[in-house]
């Protein structure tokens, strides 16, 4: 086969493979060394109103469409921000961010009319002609220290705005916890701190190869931070467990007496081949976020999938040249635990392992834990219901940060809305006065409007009849009622064209933010139903069952809900906010339960064959169904508990980063991990299969002689 032919050519030539991945690392670093690019968050949502009319924007008023920043001054309580000393110390600092580098206008508070009724705040808007991926570094360090400027006689400065929104997770003390307890675990999976290091130092390889990959493209292809770290996330989680299965097996083999050479061949073959279907299972599931035409999710969805595949071949390649360096080292030691399950099928002395008893203990009353798991699952998903979904903003950034303090500062003195703004395109079939009055007239109408607080006078672009209206609604850019005002504001267009010969649309980015939101939200039920579907077609093909893909699909969309409904209870509503160190409550992240749907699908499929196709090897060779259960659980059990176990750890590790966009993801993937494979795979499948006994491997004959035969 041809994966064994690899596995012993790995071993083989072990020098030449690692120079090979090696070399393949130091030149994509040389490439982002030297390439330079950079990353972008920009959200966008090609064909929708808004991006269409900032499209529009980019040729006829450069200024609106590119990004802004926000200067908050405070002063003391009592003293007037309008007069000396604290007036000329801002027209200074103003001054000094004006001549910044990349800066294309400054607004002052008396311009903008952002003059608290206090005189205790005053607020200025820094103008950039580009979008933030564009904007340097050096600039927005340039207009911060210029702002700062004023910071004398108690005048307090917070700079914030989306030009100096979250600029990226850096990787910190938690990743690196999360992998030390991942090698925690492989040492204690193992017994051995060389086998241990051997998958954890193949992982890390591939991460560095998939992360230079991607950053590699960012000078031709926009690359969000979020990407990577999704890319990092799922890289070193998936790489650590395929290496747990190959080398799990390679170990095995070893003890039972097998020339190490032919069994990092086998070894390849067998466990290697499990890890080809659980990589495609992932790959297929991340590459699909590409159908809902996102582009910032089709380039995370294939980044992803990219750092998956960077994962299967270095498991493939690298692990058994890595094992060839060992050789008969990771072999276990003779007399000890590791050595006896590998040579007595998983019973040390008396004592039958853990998974065993655990599996037992749940088939004992089978009925009774499907109920009470069952019904569990579906109590903790009920918040789900409440799912609210939005895009974050600077109110979820870190308390303390001047983004934070700008933008709650904003918020008390002159409301939600101004952190927010909409942008009203308008353009008239006439030019001149007629166009002027038409725009004049429709800022009225939308001053009338429930729910709008303040109305700028109509601006001109540098396009005939076209002229920009800048909307202040009473709420923040993630309250519902926000995009309410905005549909309420697109369905008088129509109307509005038909009276007046002039076309209105809204944007901005809290309009794009809006937008791709619906987008995302009326995308979800569909991909889960391709993600479901493809579920119950790869199972029945694999397991030759009706039960079990209908019980993987309900056990996957159960693992999914309470997922999500852990994440409505802590990020929307609140839950142990403080206690976990959520800095803001408010609608979920819009694309993560995409992306939960996506990795999730994933990781339980890879879970379901590990553990069910033991149970079916019993059932074929013994003919008794709960025998089979606990004989096939018995033999996986550890290595899945030990892979979900890494999964957890590595996602957790990133659940402490002040990243509202992180932050979630990380948190939804680990509890999800967790949920599907503790409760449901190794508690509610067996229970289930030993409820419906020999049923579960029934399949009608026709779809038994139409359905191909894949060797998982």
């Amino acid at each position: 086969m041809l994966l064994h032919r690899i596995g012993h050519t790995a071993y083989r030539r072990r020098k030449t493979v690692l120079a090979v991945w090696l070399v393949v690392l130091a030149g994509l670093l040389a490439c982002v060394v030297g390439l330079g690019g950079k990353l972008d968050d920009t959200f966008s949502v090609p064909g929708a109103q808004s991006q269409q009319a900032l499209n529009t924007l980019a040729k006829t008023l450069p200024g609106a469409s590119g990004t802004s920043a926000q200067i908050v001054y405070i002063a003391p309580s009592g003293k007037d921000v309008t007069k000396p000393p604290y007036a000329d110390e801002i027209r200074r600092s103003l001054a000094a961010v004006a001549a910044g580098p990349q800066v294309s206008a400054v607004v002052t508070p008396q311009q903008a009319g952002t003059v608290s009724r206090d005189r205790t705040v005053a607020v200025a808007q820094v103008q950039y002609a580009m979008p933030r991926a564009q904007l340097k570094q050096s600039s927005l360090d340039a207009a911060r220290a210029a702002a700062l400027t004023a910071q004398r006689d108690g005048l307090q400065v917070a700079v914030g705005g989306a030009a100096f929104g979250s600029g990226g997770m850096q990787v910190g003390s938690g990743e690196v916890v999360g992998v030390l307890v991942a090698l925690l675990v492989l040492l204690f999976t193992f017994g051995s701190m060389l086998a241990a290091g051997v998958p954890l130092l193949s992982a890390l390889l591939g991460v560095g190869v998939g992360l230079a990959g991607l950053m590699a493209l960012t000078p031709w292809v926009s690359v969000s931070s979020t990407a990577i770290t999704l890319a990092l996330m799922l890289g070193l989680a998936v790489g650590i467990d395929y290496a747990l299965f190959i080398l799990s097996r390679h170990r095995t083999q070893l003890a039972t007496g097998m020339d190490p050479h032919e069994s990092a061949a086998v070894a390849t073959r067998t466990a290697g081949g499990a890890v080809v279907f659980a990589g495609g299972t992932v790959i297929i599931a991340l590459a699909a976020l590409s159908v809902i035409g996102i582009p910032f999710l089709t380039v995370m969805g294939l980044g992803a999938a990219g750092a998956v595949v960077i994962a299967v071949l270095v498991a493939l390649t690298l692990l058994p040249a890595l094992a060839g360096f060992a050789g008969t080292r990771l072999a276990p030691r003779p007399g000890s635990r590791a050595a006896k399950r590998s040579t007595h099928d998983g019973v040390v002395g008396n004592r039958d392992t853990l998974g065993a008893r655990w599996t037992r203990l749940a088939i004992a009353r089978p009925l009774l834990t499907a109920v009470v798991v069952g019904g569990a699952l579906v109590l903790v998903a009920l918040p789900v219901g409440d799912l609210q979904l939005g895009l974050p903003d600077n109110g979820s950034a870190a308390k303390g940060s001047g983004q934070r303090t700008a933008y709650d500062t904003i918020s008390d003195r002159f409301g939600p809305g101004f952190n927010g703004p909409l942008l009203v395109l308008t353009d008239a079939d006439a030019s001149g006065t007629a166009a002027r009055q038409s725009a004049t007239d429709i800022a009225k109408e939308l001053r009338a409007l429930p729910g709008v607080v303040a109305v700028a006078p109509p601006h001109p672009t540098e396009a005939p009849g076209q002229t920009v209206i800048q909307v202040v609604p009473a709420w923040g850019p993630e309250d519902q009622r926000t995009a309410d005002l905005v549909r309420t504001i697109r369905d008088k267009a129509d109307a509005v064209h038909t009276d007046t010969g002039t076309r209105i649309s809204v944007t901005g980015a809290t309009a794009v933010n809006i937008d791709v939101s619906n987008r995302l939200r009326a995308s979800l039920l569909p991909f889960a139903g391709i993600v479901v579907g493809l579920s119950l077609i790869l199972m029945t093909i694999v397991f030759r069952s009706l039960v079990v893909p209908l019980k993987a699909a309900g056990g996957f969309l159960l693992s999914v809900a309470a997922s999500l409904g852990m994440v409505v209870a802590l990020f929307q509503w609140g839950w142990l906010a403080d206690a976990l160190g959520v800095a803001n409550t408010g609608p979920v992240v819009s694309f993560l339960p995409i992306i939960l749907i996506g990795v999730l699908f994933g990781l339980a499929m890879d879970y379901e064959v590990f553990l069910v196709s033991g149970i079916r090897e019993e059932w074929l060779r013994s003919g008794r169904a709960k025998e089979s259960v606990v004989n096939g659980a018995r033999r996986n059990t550890r290595v899945v508990t030990a892979a979900a176990l890494i999964m957890f750890t590595v996602f957790g590790g990133f659940f402490p980063a002040d990243d509202a966009v992180i932050k979630p993801i990380a948190f939804s993937l680990a509890v999800g991990v967790a949920i599907d494979a503790f409760l449901v795979r190794m508690t509610l499948v067996p229970a289930v299969l030993a409820l419906v006994d020999r049923r579960a491997w029934w399949l009608p004959r026709w779809l038994d002689r139409v359905l191909p035969n894949l060797d998982h």
